[in-house]
């Protein structure tokens, strides 16, 4: 079950910070897979670079990461596999100081929880834009952005959906208003307490849901007591695979409250100059990336039971990006 990491306070995040400062990153291991270059790679031009690829310890970030490692292997590199680094702070920390090279990142964890801002940026663009120029001062370059967006929403099972029609988060707020007893929600502690959570949604939408109608649980909980229809909706994270399982109709943030957390390579601002071929490696398949595809790789892990790095070499040799050796 994925733990998301992402929401960390700035106050948090300085602590981590230091924690992971003095801590260090334990050594990795080497990544083995038996590619070559297929649409990526081709002419192999990071043969002689020895890159260490990081992540998160969330399902998509193990993916993302061994995405990432599998890409710069078919362009000859050899890989250290340094993935899964608790909280969102270790991982990055790395790549600011040069432990780890590179690492799939969200723009909103960025600009929120590094580089401390408390308003989000609305236009998705403009947020990685915003991220990429404030990053450069820290040795940090980011790469082209990816349509995948693991943001928070709220999600209703079929049932639910065909009782009230809602689709958009103001039609919720029309329901809470006119059929108060209707808009039950199931959700984490944090989202209910933080600003970019439950009180702002609830502020930016003019929703006034009573606090009896919410109640608060774990994340797996979430999805399955919605999938059950014991909360009218759920909140939910938009990439994770049990929408798509559990048949979720997410609801859309027309009013586009929830920050934008799309996710882009990060690369160590030295290493990049040294290897400028990871950009064009990477480009192709941050590209592909969007929250269809997220969906699908997450949950034939957390649904199927599937190792995260055969997921991401299945999908790599599918779309063509590598070959098996």
């Amino acid at each position: 079950m994925r733990t998301p990491r992402r929401r960390t306070g700035p106050l948090l995040a300085a602590v981590l910070l230091a924690a992971a400062s003095a801590c260090g990153l334990t050594s990795g291991s080497p990544m083995v897979d038996d590619v070559k270059p297929g649409s990526i790679g081709e002419g192999k031009p990071l043969e002689g670079a020895k890159l260490t690829v990081t992540s998160k310890e969330f399902t998509e970030q193990l993916i993302l990461g061994a995405i990432m490692g599998i890409a710069f292997q078919a362009a000859g590199a050899e890989v250290i596999d340094r993935t899964g680094i608790q909280g969102s702070v270790g991982s990055r920390e790395a790549v600011v100081n040069g432990d780890a090279d590179a690492a799939y990142e969200y723009t909103g964890t960025a600009w929120i929880t590094y580089q401390g801002n408390s308003k989000p940026i609305p236009d998705p663009r403009e947020q990685w834009r915003a991220v990429r120029d404030a990053d450069v001062r820290n040795g940090v370059t980011w790469l082209a952005p990816s349509a995948l967006n693991n943001t928070y929403a709220l999600a209703m099972n079929q049932a639910n959906y065909e009782k009230y029609r809602t689709r958009t988060l103001s039609e919720v707020a029309a329901l809470a208003k006119s059929d108060p007893g209707a808009v039950t929600l199931c959700v984490e502690g944090e989202f209910a307490n933080r600003a970019d959570g439950l009180p702002g949604m609830e502020k930016a939408y003019g929703m006034n849901i009573p606090a009896a109608n919410v109640t608060q649980m774990d994340t797996g909980i979430i999805y399955t007591q919605t999938a059950k229809g014991a909360c009218t909706y759920g909140e939910v994270f938009t990439t994770d695979g049990r929408i798509k399982s559990m048949n979720l109709v997410v609801m859309k943030d027309d009013k586009k409250f929830f920050p934008n957390y799309n996710a882009a390579p990060t690369v160590n601002t030295d290493t990049l100059e040294k290897w400028p071929a990871i950009a064009e490696v990477l480009d192709p398949v941050t590209a592909k990336l969007d929250n269809t595809v997220a969906q699908d790789l997450n949950a034939k892990v957390d649904v199927d039971g599937e190792d995260p790095h055969q997921v991401a070499l299945d999908w790599m040799v599918d779309e063509g990006f590598v070959k098996k050796g």
